[in-house]
């Protein structure tokens, strides 16, 4: 490659900086084996950054997020850090990062590992070989829509308000997104709104099918209710290729989509921004799991997700397809020798440390790349 890719690494809090050490062994291997490079370095996030500088994202770290090619972040939160304000609580330098680098989309994949299949409270027949993708708004609507806050009312009682706006282009770009991924996908995109209740939904609804007749009428478009694809979710989830949504819905949707594939453990996220006119697009990749501040520092959590979110940084940051399925490959034929941690043991499974996943995945890698 021409130069090595920069990367910003936020471990954040709780297990956040032991599943980011798997990740960073994984770099080291791509490093050695001269296919990728990385510049990478590290800084503090969430709980980390508040008992180091007194924020929860120093601006120094918010402007390295603004100049490298990618940041990976691992988790922020703790029962510790419970008790601040509002508005300096470790998830805040989340958000701001979000905000600040115009992260719009949220690409979250739910994959049901053949594997893990009986680890879904769901039948084997609704989960055996799904593989969804819900794109979610995540700069726009009720999370951060104006006005908002808590109001005392004249009566005594008080008033919490939110406020769920969106535009015509807030919604088009996430929309053109979803309807881009469809094409390398199963070319199926559905719109799901309440816009039998909310204007907003109404409006949503609108664009969606505006950009769609104009840009994409090559993919099949449908239109659902949050509340019924909530329910369709768990009743028939294969029925779904890719889901566009708004922030709130697509924060709700894509828990409920996690679940169906056993652990939350092992979903990776993408958080997208536009093109530059250099050709860079702005992103961050996170595991979907918290913090697990009740295991952290045992060696117990699964690296897995974070491990999963690198290799979509590698594919959708760098366009490097093949090292990404190398990734992926690795973790599926670990699974399948019946390697698991703690939160995906089932009977007959052998169970890993964090550590011991890592060692796992590590010599898929060389066995895949002899």
């Amino acid at each position: 490659m021409a130069s090595n890719k920069k990367l910003l690494v936020l471990p954040g809090d709780g297990i956040g900086p032991e599943v980011m050490r798997e990740v960073r062994r994984v770099v080291d291997w791509f490093d050695k084996r001269q296919a990728v490079r990385f510049d990478l370095e590290e800084d503090l996030v969430g709980g980390a950054a508040i008992d180091a500088h007194g924020v929860p994202l120093a601006d120094a770290t918010m402007e390295k997020a603004m100049n490298v090619d990618a940041v990976l972040l691992g988790a922020v939160g703790g029962p510790q850090w419970d008790s601040l304000d509002f508005n300096i609580k470790p998830e805040r330098g989340l958000l701001r990062l979000r905000k600040e680098m115009e992260l719009f989309a949220n690409l979250r994949p739910a994959l049901c590992f053949d594997a893990l299949v009986d680890a879904s409270t769901l039948k084997p027949e609704i989960v055996s070989g799904l593989d969804i993708m819900i794109v979610r708004e995540l700069t726009g609507g009720v999370y951060f829509g104006e006005p908002r806050g808590i109001e005392e009312l004249p009566s005594g009682e008080r008033r919490g308000i939110n406020t769920q706006v969106y535009t015509t282009s807030e919604i088009k770009r996430v929309a053109a997104v979803a309807f881009d991924l469809a094409r390398k996908r199963d070319n199926r995109v559905c719109s799901v709104e309440k816009a039998n209740v909310m204007e907003s939904g109404v409006l949503w609804r609108d664009e969606v099918t505006k950009l769609h007749d104009a840009e994409f009428k090559d993919v099949e478009l449908s239109h659902m209710y949050a509340d019924n694809c909530s329910m369709q979710l768990v009743r028939a989830p294969k029925q779904f290729d890719v889901i566009v949504t708004d922030n709130l819905f697509g924060d709700m949707l894509s828990d409920t989509a996690a679940m169906l594939t056993g652990s939350l453990g092992m979903l990776p996220s993408a958080s997208l921004g536009d093109i530059d006119e250099t050709g860079r697009r702005k992103a961050m990749y996170e595991p979907v799991h918290g913090s697990a501040p009740d295991i952290a520092g045992e060696d117990k959590a699964n690296p897995l997700a974070t491990l999963l979110s690198f290799a979509m940084m590698l594919r959708y940051s760098f366009d490097l397809g093949e090292d990404a399925d190398l990734i992926e490959t690795a973790v599926k034929n670990v699974l399948n020798e019946g390697k698991r941690t703690g939160d995906i043991v089932a009977p007959g499974a052998t169970m890993v440390s964090t550590t011991g996943m890592g060692d796992a995945v590590l010599s898929a890698l060389d066995h895949l790349a002899a």
